[in-house]
């Protein structure tokens, strides 16, 4: 099972991640934010106050949004 260990904002809707199985990246979230619980993430101070919940062990909002690591580590940019 894979687990997110560590998230930083970047820019825009893009945030860096570390998996704990040493992947790491940048996922751009500007798309990929559908549906009434990431309504209220579309206003950047909302989506840059996320964190890394220790037991879900993956970024989370106080709305409630989250989002698993394998679908975040499904969307890292590709590096250049």
């Amino acid at each position: 099972m894979l687990h997110l260990i560590d998230a930083k904002y970047v820019s825009d809707y893009r945030i860096w991640v570390s998996f704990d199985d040493g992947s790491d990246g940048v996922v751009n979230l500007s798309n990929l934010l559908k549906g009434p619980i990431f309504e209220p993430l579309k206003e950047f101070d909302q989506f840059k106050a996320f964190t890394v919940d220790p037991e879900l062990e993956t970024v989370v909002w106080s709305n409630g949004a989250d989002l698993a690591p394998e679908f975040l580590k499904a969307h890292l940019e590709p590096n250049h």
